[in-house]
């Protein structure tokens, strides 16, 4: 009888996931493949077009099929990755019979480079373009400190009090409908995501043409229902994208469009407002027109750009996009949905909201929102009191933001290096709180302003990478997509009253050195660095007594980290970011 290969299969596997042990594979020059079968464990993934990909292009890519088919005695099956080893067998029939297997298991072989190709487009492509939609959306919330300072107090006539409800009007409904990131889940991201976009830039132009301040009050409360549904979900969004130890890098790019959208603000506060003073438009009107509307002009690209999970990315190739679902599916929970599925789990949902993890950081982010929401809207006219005009005070509230543009991407980029979280938070929770000090000591003690100008640079720049780690920490440290959604909005329902003590710290009675609000940011700031090292503590005590259980678990391997799951697939012990 003519020579054949057989194939000894590793009694390990799921009895669902392969035939009979040892199946007869011949030299024969036409392989016939038999259908796929769709009745094992993975029937209920969904049906989209990359997961029903021919399976023979899948098993000439991982058991090197091409050549053996012509030349079966010099394959060799050279360099697979497969568990399957192949040895000299006999057998009457020729024919190569395919093997059942477990969709949830399926893999196909890709290099290191193929998959940073893969990253590069998704920061180019998705990572970039998200972050100038959130660039946007930051320049139409904080605009109106530049507005304020271009004579819209004046010519609307509005008090101390009034300017301050129209920071709070904002945030009131911010807090609201933070609930919406949720959404993310249920709506197809694409078309959730341009309607958000379409409504802050029709609301944000029309604040141009506000009479009186209730106009302009409702018109601030509806622009926070607009971007409360957008900004707070985009790091759970992108973790559909990207795995644990990338997602810091790609939050940083985002978050760091919020100092870039403040410092472009100022310049092009400086500019509107220089044109305005020959103008019949008042400037103030000009800068809401000219900052808001581009963003229903975006809202049309991004309805036809954003994809809704990587399998569905038009900037990627077939094998780009089936590589960018591979690689992340040791990420997905095996019990969860994939990102193709939308929806959420009740359970996960309760497992969470009950979970006192998820209230400490909440709180952290809280402390870190006070100083971050209010600086930004109150730094033209505290740099105005210190003696500059209108005009220079617009053009010096941008270098400050400038700098925490590039020290968020660093800090970011060393988080993911070295895989630590607290760290970071603690070193910037410091720092702000440092900066804040120095300006209010400055101010105590009626120091020149140019000590109070230079401790803006470290409290701007702790208080925005601190906020980059805190929201990428709370998305790591879940494990299910249902989570992560519940994780987020949980800490921007509560980390989002923060603002609402921001946003009153420097009432005109305090000016011009508003010691009592750079006082109490310092403090919380402090506060931040505090509840850092409580929530590391915890996790890190978590992760020992998880360790210790799974160390008594039989067939685990070498490490003690992975078991057998019920359905069969490897499931990894999951492990919390400290």
């Amino acid at each position: 009888m003519p020579n054949a290969l057989r194939v000894p299969v590793d009694r390990n596997d799921d009895d669902d996931t392969m035939p009979d042990p040892d199946f007869p594979l011949a030299g024969s020059s036409s392989l016939t493949l038999a259908p796929k079968d769709t009745t094992g464990a993975g029937s209920d993934e969904d049906d989209s077009d990359l997961d029903v990909l021919d399976e023979q292009e899948d098993l000439e890519r991982t058991f090197e099929l091409k050549n053996f088919s012509r030349h079966p005695e010099s394959s060799g099956f050279q360099g697979s990755a497969s568990r399957h080893r192949y040895q000299n067998a006999n057998t009457e029939e020729e024919k190569f019979i395919q093997p059942r297997r477990n969709q949830n298991a399926r893999s196909v072989l890709h290099t290191p480079d193929e998959e940073r190709a893969v990253l590069r487009k998704l920061d180019r492509r998705l990572v970039l373009f998200m972050a100038l939609l959130y660039m946007l959306s930051f320049l139409d919330r904080s605009n109106i400190g530049n507005a304020r300072i271009a004579g819209l107090s004046r010519d609307l006539q509005l008090s101390s009090s009034q300017y301050e409800w129209l920071l709070t009007a904002f945030y009131i409904t911010y807090i609201l409908f933070e609930w919406m990131t949720l959404l993310y889940r249920i709506v197809p991201p694409h078309i959730y995501i341009a309607v958000c976009v379409a409504s802050w830039g029709l609301i944000a132009s029309m604040q141009s043409v506000a009479t009186s301040f209730p106009a302009l009050l409702v018109l601030r409360a509806l622009l926070g229902i607009s971007e409360a549904a957008f900004g707070p979900g985009v790091p759970f969004y992108l973790s559909f994208f990207f795995k644990r130890e990338e997602l810091a890098l790609r939050t940083g790019l985002f978050i760091s469009a919020a100092p870039l959208a403040t410092s472009f603000a100022s310049s092009l506060a400086w500019v509107i407002t220089k044109l305005g003073e020959k103008s019949p438009i008042a400037p103030w009107r000009m800068l809401f027109l000219v900052e808001g509307f581009p963003s229903v002009v975006v809202a049309v690209f991004a309805w036809v750009y954003i994809p809704d999970s990587p399998g569905t990315a038009v900037f990627l190739t077939r094998e780009e996009r089936k590589l960018a679902k591979q690689r992340l599916r040791k990420e997905r929970d095996v019990k969860g949905p994939s990102p193709e599925k939308k929806g959420l789990k009740g359970r996960e949902v309760l497992q969470t909201l009950a979970d006192p993890k998820c209230y400490l950081a909440a709180a952290m982010f809280f402390s870190c929102n006070v100083a971050f929401s209010s600086l930004p809207v109150f730094l033209p006219t505290i740099i105005n009191e210190m003696g500059y005009s209108a005009i220079t005070s617009q053009a010096l509230s941008a270098p400050p933001y400038l700098v925490a543009f590039v020290v968020v991407i660093l800090t970011a980029f060393l988080s993911d290096r070295y895989r630590t979280r607290s760290a970071f938070v603690c070193f910037h929770a410091i720092l702000g709180a440092c900066g804040y000090l120095i300006i209010a000591i400055a101010g105590l003690k009626k120091a020149n302003a140019l000590w109070r100008y230079a401790g803006i640079y470290p409290a701007a720049t702790g208080f925005f990478s601190a906020i980059t780690i805190i929201i990428t920490w709370t998305i790591n440290n879940q494990d299910s997509d249902s989570k992560k959604g519940t994780g987020v909005a949980m800490l921007n329902m509560i980390g989002q009253m923060g603002p609402l003590l921001g946003t009153r710290l420097y009432p005109d009675s305090d000016k011009p050195y508003y010691v009592k609000g750079m006082t109490v940011c310092a403090g919380f700031m402090v506060v931040v660095f505090v509840l850092s090292l409580g929530l590391r503590f915890i996790l890190a005590a978590e992760n020992r007594k998880s360790a210790v259980a799974y160390s008594r678990v039989e067939n685990e391997d070498n490490e003690g980290l992975v078991i057998k799951g019920q359905s069969g697939t490897e499931e990894e012990q999951f492990q919390f970011m400290l």
